[in-house]
This record gives C-alpha cells, structure tokens and sequence, in this order.
C-alpha cells in the first residue's frame, strides 16, 4: 500500500508540475481519496503514508465516552439536586448555568471526536461550546456580586480604599487609586464584552470555514484562524482580567464562600482550554503532531488532527472538572435551608420551572443594558435576595423575600465616581 501512495504522489508532481504547490495539494487528496477507507499522513520527510491515527480508533471513542457519560450523570445529579433544593434562586440560578458547562463542553467535544473525519463538523460544534464558555464567565461574575449583597452593598465596604499593588493579580499599574463604582462597572462591562464577541467570531468562524479561509493552526495572514485567534485571546484575556481585579478587591468578603476552588476551576475549564488549544495547533503546525490529509477516506483540513487531540483531551478533563465543580458548589447547604424550613411552607418553584428561569438568558440582556447604560452613574443596582424593612419604632424589622426577576435601583453616588 505504501508503493501505491508513492506512486500516486509521484504521478500527482508529475501531472501538477505546472501548478500551484496549493492546487498539487489538492489533486494529490483528490487522487488518494479514491484509494477507499484509509487513513493518511503526512510524514516527518513530508511525504503521505498510510497510517492509523488513535483518535479515529474505537478504543479512543470508548474511553472518552466513558469519561464523558461519567462527568454528565455527575454533574445532572447536581443540577437536580440544587433544582430539588432550590431556596436560594438568585444564587443557585448563577450556580446551575455554571455547572452545565461540563455537559455542554463534555458531550460537544464527544461529538467532535466521534465526526473527526466528516468534513470538519469539529468547528460547528465547537463553535457551541466557545459560545458557552463566555455565558460562564458573566454568570461566575454575577454570582460573586449576588454573594455579597448586591453593588451597593459592595461599594459600601470598598468605596474609596487604595487599590493594593500586586503583580500577581494584575493591578500594579492601578497603585495610587481607589476603589469606586466605575471600578465595578468595568468589571461587569469586561465580562459582558466577551458575551458579545465570542458569539460573533463563533460565527465569523463557521463563513470562513464555509469558504476555505478557517484551519486550526494555520497562521497565514491569509486565512481566518491568526486574526480570531488574536481578538479572541484579547477578549477573554481582559475578561479573566476582570475576574482577577474583582477577586483582589472582595477577597476578604468572599473568604465565607469558598472562592478559591470556584474561581481556579472555572479559570482552568475556560483559559486553560484555550491555550491548551492553540499549543496542540502549533504542535501539529510544526510537525509534532502529524497533519492528516486523509481520514477513513474522507479529505480533511489543517488543523484537523490538532482539533482532535483537543476534543480528546477536554472529554478526559470534564469528568475532572465536574468532581471540582460538585466540591466548589456544592448543593448541601440550601439542601439545609430546605430542611429547616417549616413544612407548611411549599416550595419557591417546581425543578421545572426552577430550570426554566434558570436557562432564560433575560437578567443578561438586561445586566447588559444596565451597565453600558449612560446613566449607570446615578444609580447602583441592589440585591433582591433580602430587604429588611424598619418597623414603626424605627428598629430592623423581619427580612421581606423579593422576587428574584427584577432589580431594585437606588440613588448612591454622583456622576464623577469613575474608575
């Protein structure tokens, strides 16, 4: 078999003399893709040869499977559980949309794996899943800021210290300056950016592919991956930047709930993710990884093998990542709540409905208008979790519950507190 590939190759130079290296490219997969189901490389002297990659084997597909069915009845055990326990749905809202990353990115890269060879389906799914990714970051945001009460109740206990230097989280060039609610609007407004372009390049990517311009790994100016891969890493990057700023400033604050497994999870799931990416697209770029031209027959494009190994890999990390993620949020103590509660008091919402205003993406929209809202200045938004309201004779009355679909908004600060 190796004779007729060296054959064919020959006669494809031979016949291509007069063309392009691109168009030889071309007729050389044209022609071996008539040879039926095979699998072929290009080699480290840079000639094609049959070979048998491990990604396309059964023995690849069944244990990624295995791996990722595992991390989904983990982590569908835990989103029913919080559903069943669901006393805290300002909190817990933020919580399951964070924990469906794990089905989401699990069973997307299963599905890549599984259609590696037809014609690069990898980059719709994918495509799915970075979409995700940026949902994740907003709501892990959103959770810190209903933790602790709300903005104002931030700015309450920030508003006007010093910005401490510190290389390690990224805020050494801010000494001298004082926490203000512009600090928390760039915050929210960083996170939010990358919602609106990931989705964007998600779709930028899947027209390139359409087109022939979109392979991972390919750095040519003339193609599609070097320009996303840039606004993509600049986004999450100021995205993740955020995250580190708002950790650094409300560290002591979120010291009663566990941030440092939270944050280190969803970090390592989402940044991580993405260098590990590129670095298996350079691998494959400079030959470590064999590019293949052909898989089980069918033509494939650059970066195919890369996308592969990526898939690979994320379907064995999501069993990881979904113990991590059962330990940092964990169910047991609004399961408490629960318990305590008086058993003539039914329930806030049924494990349906619970799922429905969970997956209902309008608190984003409205964040969203909100903090690029010209008048943001005026007003800071409050938690609705709870209210306490005075009594007549002036002292703290009961807490009083409020819906947790809208947002109180109240006079705090003037229009020149900005960061």
């Amino acid at each position: 078999m190796n004779e007729s590939l060296e054959e064919i190759a020959n006669s494809t130079v031979m016949m291509a003399s007069d063309r392009s290296v691109q168009d030889s490219s071309s007729l050389l997969v044209s022609n071996l893709s008539r040879m039926g189901n095979m699998t072929v490389i290009i080699s480290k002297n840079g000639t094609p040869e049959e070979d048998q990659i491990f990604l396309n084997t059964t023995a690849a597909q069944a244990l990624s499977g295995i791996f990722v069915w595992s991390a989904l009845l983990i982590t569908c055990h835990q989103i029913y559980s919080h559903l069943r326990s669901y006393t805290v749905p300002n909190e817990q809202r933020y919580i399951i949309r964070i924990l469906f990353i794990v089905p989401i990115y699990a069973f997307d890269s299963w599905l890549s794996l599984l259609f590696i060879s037809n014609d690069q389906y990898y980059v719709y799914f994918d495509s799915v899943r970075d979409c995700y990714e940026a949902f994740v970051i907003y709501n892990f945001l959103s959770l810190s800021f209903e933790y602790l009460g709300g903005e104002s109740a931030i700015m309450a206990e920030i508003r006007g210290k010093q910005i401490r230097s510190s290389c390690l989280y990224g805020t050494c060039c801010l000494a001298g300056m004082s926490y203000s609610i512009g600090f928390l609007r760039f915050c929210k407004q960083a996170t939010l950016q990358f919602c609106v372009v990931k989705p964007i390049m998600s779709l930028i990517t899947i027209l390139l592919q359409a087109f022939g311009k979109y392979h991972d790994g390919d750095f040519n100016v003339t193609g599609g991956y070097l320009y996303i891969t840039i606004i993509y890493n600049v986004s999450v990057s100021l995205a993740l930047y955020a995250l580190f700023l708002f950790y650094s400033a409300t560290s002591d604050l979120l010291r009663p709930y566990e941030p440092v497994l939270k944050f280190l999870t969803i970090k390592s799931v989402i940044f991580l993710s993405f260098w590990q990416g590129m670095v298996l697209a350079i691998l494959e770029r400079c030959g470590v990884i064999p590019e293949a031209l052909l898989i089980d027959g069918y033509k494939v494009g650059a970066g195919t093998v890369a996308a592969g190994w990526q898939n690979f890999i994320t379907c064995i990390e999501m069993f990881f990542a979904a113990i991590a993620l059962r330990y940092a949020f964990t169910y047991n103590v609004y399961q408490q709540k629960k318990s305590h509660a008086p058993d003539n008091i039914a329930p806030m919402h049924s494990i349906s409905s619970g799922l429905k205003e969970t997956i209902n993406p309008g608190d984003m929209v409205q964040d969203a208008i909100h903090n690029f809202s010209p008048a943001y200045q005026q007003y800071t938004q409050q938690s609705t979790q709870e209210v306490v309201q005075p009594s007549q004779n002036g002292k703290l009355g009961p807490s009083v519950t409020k819906s947790p679909k809208k947002s109180d908004k109240i006079t705090l600060i003037d229009t020149d507190d900005e960061f």
